[in-house]
């Protein structure tokens, strides 16, 4: 048996877990640790990664064994059953005051479960979402750790000493018990879904309305990047479609076939929100929009239906251009309003305190939504803690004012010239339904009386109300109909 020796051990060497490890091990003060199912993938790490003088094991009895304690171990496989397999081996080695951790993309109520279930037996076990992709894995990821204090006091330095840095600040924090870290995670993926698909509608109207190529798009989008819309995603955004293809010699983006995949963080994002009764429509188009990418035989079938019968022209490319910059942009500050609404409504339902202005620090490095603009979204709840809606917060009321006008002739462009731009379009709706003075629920809730008897409340008396529809129509309190 192993002598113990590591003061962290991680469990999966696929490319996360592999890469995470040699993250842990580069940093100062860290033995690391190392399982894998297969014992030939542990050592063919070891022989490929000599300098990062893991500690390896064959079996989990020799892992635990390895592990100084409290024992400390993050689990990287793959979400689902074999994480729940992982767990029950591990608390059958662990003792009290022990850590699991897992790493994965779990779903959120998975992870409230596990929890439960593990706490029972005195170990604590801690959800933590790992954002910023297998390089981020290696060189510092944004990490958002779930699980008890006491087990952040063991964890929280390691994970500090691995995580991005962000002005100074690593890209971590304790962001509440049980669930709360997978669930943020949740969320800043059902953000990344929609902060895609604007970026690539923005993209395919610059290319339909101007005619660009995709080289010269990607010079669009490293200009934009040296201002508002500074961000990874628009960073590489650039780098893919200046990309040409090494066989045909086509822009590479002309060679992948229009389908986008999906791992399913997008649509937990928005079934937790239909649940707990959040409107995230800018999320939802996104999961919707790769949805329907992924259905060739019906778009196939669909390509004879008619579309616009006027021919689309854009007069001035260049101030197309910045209309869809703006537009771009307004329609990102919705992303982010409505994925920290989902946030807060998730916080209250299952008792979280999480701190909305320390999310958005994490996410400022390390993830794949890192933007400039996160820093203001920390001052906007430093300045008022409760507010009830990111964009009406100061800077981003200025934003949008100053954006809307752009934002409207582009999603006016798009329905005109009939190219898709749900996430453009849904964010405005959402936008302008959020400032309307009257919405026409009041029918909605009318026909719901007229057909279910489901009531309805008046603007100029207090109670509750019921038509008898199918009577004389007269109108009686709530209270009277049972």
């Amino acid at each position: 048996m192993a002598n113990a020796q590591a003061n962290i051990g991680v469990i999966g060497m696929a490319v996360m877990g592999s890469n995470l490890a040699r993250n842990l091990a580069s940093r100062e003060g860290n033995t690391v640790a190392i399982y894998n199912r297969s014992p030939e993938k542990t050592r063919a790490v070891v022989a490929e990664f000599p300098e990062a003088g893991f500690v390896a094991s064959e079996s989990i009895e020799e892992f635990a064994a390895s592990l100084s304690k409290p024992r400390t171990a993050i689990i990287m496989v793959k979400a689902g059953a074999g994480t729940d397999a992982v767990i029950n081996q591990l608390t059958e080695v662990f003792e009290p005051g022990d850590i699991i951790v897992d790493g994965g993309n779990a779903l959120f109520t998975d992870t409230i479960r596990r929890e439960k279930a593990v706490r029972e037996t005195g170990i604590n076990f801690v959800g933590a979402g790992i954002s910023g992709g297998e390089e981020g894995a290696l060189k510092g990821p944004s990490i958002m750790p779930g699980g008890s204090a006491e087990a952040w006091e063991t964890l929280g330095p390691i994970l500090k000493s691995i995580a991005a840095v962000a002005e100074g600040e690593p890209c971590v924090t304790h962001v509440g018990t049980d669930g709360a870290g997978h669930f943020v995670k949740m969320i800043h993926n059902g953000i990344e879904y929609a902060d895609m698909q604007l970026i690539a509608e923005a993209y395919d109207l610059i290319r339909r309305g101007t005619g660009k190529s995709p080289a010269e798009i990607a010079d669009i989008f490293t200009e934009w990047n040296k201002g508002e819309l500074e961000s990874y995603l628009i960073e590489i955004t650039a780098e893919v479609l200046r990309q040409v293809d090494a066989t045909t010699g086509q822009p590479l983006v002309d060679v992948i076939v229009d389908q986008a995949g999906a791992k399913g963080t997008g649509a937990w994002t928005v079934q937790t929100a239909l649940d707990l009764g959040i409107p995230v429509s800018g999320i939802a188009e996104a999961v919707f929009a790769r949805s329907l990418s992924s259905k060739p035989d019906q778009r196939q079938a669909a390509a004879h239906l008619p579309g616009p019968s006027t021919q689309w022209t854009v007069d001035d490319a260049d101030a197309f251009v910045e209309d869809v910059r703006q537009a771009l942009y307004a329609s990102k500050i919705i992303a982010y309003s409505q994925g920290f609404d989902e946030i807060v409504a998730g916080a209250e339902q299952y008792n979280w305190d999480i701190k909305k202005g320390d999310i958005a620090k994490i996410w400022r490095g390390g993830c794949i939504i890192r933007a400039q603009f996160l820093n203001r979204i920390t001052e906007a709840y430093d300045q008022d803690p409760g507010l009830v809606a990111l964009v009406t917060a100061p800077y981003f009321t200025d934003a949008v004012s100053r954006t809307q006008d752009a934002w409207r002739r582009v999603v006016v462009a798009a329905a005109q010239a009939g190219i898709p731009s749900p996430a453009f379009a849904s964010s405005l709706s959402y936008y302008d339904g959020l400032r309307a003075d009257r919405l026409p629920a009041a029918l909605i809730q009318g026909q719901r009386d007229f057909f279910g008897a489901h009531t309805y409340r008046r603007v100029d008396a207090e109670g509750t109300f019921h038509t008898l529809w199918s009577g004389d129509r007269s109108e009686i309190e709530a209270a009277d109909t049972h």
